[in-house]
């Protein structure tokens, strides 16, 4: 999977090159999915969403969801907008890096005179156009990408002016390639970017996992608790949980506050380290020992 954002000023040939982008990733990876997505695509007029302040923010929130929603491991996703602002690459790629897959930024540079005269074409066959007010106030807000910048790389530069656009275009094949190549250990050329703790959702548990681990550390604080208080001075040797689960040795009288605080700390642990291995413990017996282990450590006593 990958997504491709492609950015430029209005009325410089991205709807164009978005189509043989795709018609070139379809015929060499048939077996890929390939979506486009726009304003058009989303039922959306230019002008009325390049209005105001307003109107541009919402497009974008609209543009970015569909684009969260359409991330999949068995497709490529063509963002096909003006995509000026380099902040909103930026989350862009940031979807793509939360879904592990490859990105790449194809620019179609343009010069704003004839960017101008592609619009008053179009205006004159009635196409879809930009008003002029809202068309040289989107020229003046484009912020060109940069490759030294990671949410603008790998960015393969395409000229509709000069070179026109085809699917032989140097930058297309490029692009192609780079969307299609194998991955293996040995590959330096392509990155597939990796998701973090940050931006990965949790795995889903079975529906008791949260129940059984707050109740089985409650039982073992309050096991404690009470072994603390027949305990002469409070001193404790150690402490039997129970048939298959390890003792617990105390060298030191431990308070309810903090055993609070290590029970809160060790569920938080818990929680993030399933986001990269296995799930919770969804049986109380295992929870608990999990727990007892921990505070073991923390004691100093294992």
């Amino acid at each position: 999977m990958a997504l491709v954002v492609i950015c430029g000023q209005p009325c410089s040939g991205k709807s164009t090159a978005a189509s043989c982008l795709a018609e070139a990733l379809q015929e060499s990876e048939s077996k890929t999915s390939i979506t486009i997505i726009d304003e058009s695509s989303l039922h959306l007029n230019r002008n009325q969403s390049y209005a105001d302040m307003v109107a541009e923010k919402n497009l974008r929130g609209v543009l970015r969801s569909q684009v969260d929603r359409s991330l999949s491991r068995d497709s490529i996703i063509i963002v096909d907008s003006l995509n000026s602002i380099k902040g909103y690459r930026y989350e862009l790629w940031c979807l793509a890096r939360a879904a592990g897959t490859r990105y790449c930024v194809l620019h179609c540079d343009v010069e704003e005179t004839s960017c101008r005269k592609w619009n008053q074409e179009r205006r004159e066959k009635s196409d879809s156009f930009y008003d002029d007010k809202i068309f040289e106030d989107l020229v003046r807000r484009f912020e060109r990408p940069d490759s030294r910048n990671r949410w603008d790389s790998p960015l393969f530069e395409l000229w509709p002016s000069r070179d026109g656009i085809e699917k032989s275009s140097s930058a297309i094949v490029d692009a192609v390639t780079y969307l299609t190549k194998k991955v293996d250990s040995k590959t330096r050329d392509v990155k597939v970017l990796q998701p973090t703790i940050a931006t990965q959702s949790a795995r889903l548990t079975e529906a008791n996992s949260l129940y059984e681990l707050d109740r089985a550390t409650q039982e073992i604080t309050n096991m404690i608790v009470e072994a603390q208080s027949r305990a002469i001075g409070g001193h404790l040797n150690g402490v039997s949980l129970g048939p298959g689960l390890p003792n617990l040795n105390i060298s030191r009288p431990v308070s309810l506050p903090e055993l609070r605080r290590l029970r809160r700390t060790f569920i938080k642990l818990t929680g993030q380290s399933s986001l990269s291995g296995p799930p919770p413990p969804s049986d109380a017996d295992s929870a608990k020992r999990l727990f007892v282990d921990y505070l073991n450590r923390e004691f100093g006593t294992s």
